[in-house]
């Protein structure tokens, strides 16, 4: 489903639940081997500025949960999860199914609680993919969830940034993106991310013809001379 047109950014949409899991983990070897998530930048930690730009468009998007998978010396914040595949160092496919698995257990705890409005939990659990050394990725989740939203039967929408696909920057169907990075219920390990979901039909989101905030949103910073360069998009209340 490459270059499928998506909509506009900006509007909640009928989903009944979003989680996210921020991928924050990896040696850090171009940073000469740096915690990543703990590099700061303009004042604040990689990880923060993501985890506060989730929480700015959170009201654009449906309720859910934030999972961190990240080693236990990398500081969380309150109220939000965290995991670390078993054993570390695995790769982005195995922390996201780490990320996953922390998700389910904790969906499965609650189950033991008296049971919510009919319908609270269905078959359109989403999940998005972002990474912490992406600090405006988040941007791009409002435009990425109404782009799966647009396209029945689509697996996930991840965004395109020039001829690369990210799909560490996308919207899944939860069922689907577990069934391809843990098949049969184990997780894959040290697998190129574009073997495992580059499998899916999924639709792409050029983010570059979406204005300057959005073609941001792809953008890593791998090295210091990008994280020296960095300058945040300011969002519409901070200008």
């Amino acid at each position: 489903m490459d270059n499928a047109e998506a909509p506009e950014g900006g509007r909640a949409v009928g989903t009944r639940k979003l989680d996210v899991v921020v991928l924050a983990g990896g040696t850090g070897r171009r940073l000469g081997g740096a915690s990543k998530p703990d590099v700061v930048v303009r004042g604040a930690r990689l990880l923060d500025h993501v985890l506060g730009g989730i929480e700015r468009v959170r009201a654009q998007l449906p309720p859910g949960d934030v999972v961190v998978v990240a080693p236990p010396t990398v500081a969380v914040p309150a109220g939000v999860l965290r995991a670390l595949e078993d054993p570390p160092w695995g790769g982005p496919v195995a922390g996201i199914a780490a990320g996953l698995a922390r998700l389910a257990a904790l969906e499965q705890a609650s189950e033991t609680e008296p049971p919510g409005p009919a319908g609270a939990v269905g078959d359109e659990h989403l999940t998005a993919v972002v990474t912490c050394d992406a600090p405006d990725s988040w941007r791009a989740l409002p435009v990425l969830l109404e782009a799966l939203e647009n396209c029945e039967g689509a697996p996930g929408a991840c965004a395109v940034d020039g001829d690369h696909v990210q799909y560490l920057l996308g919207a899944y169907r939860t069922a689907a993106l577990a069934a391809v990075v843990a098949p049969g219920g184990v997780a894959l390990r040290d697998v190129a991310v574009r073997r495992v979901l580059g499998r899916m039909d999924l639709v792409h989101v050029n983010l570059e013809d979406r204005g300057d905030e959005l073609a941001r949103a792809a953008h890593d910073l791998d090295t210091w001379e990008d994280i020296r360069a960095y300058s945040p998009t300011p969002t519409p209340r901070d200008r």
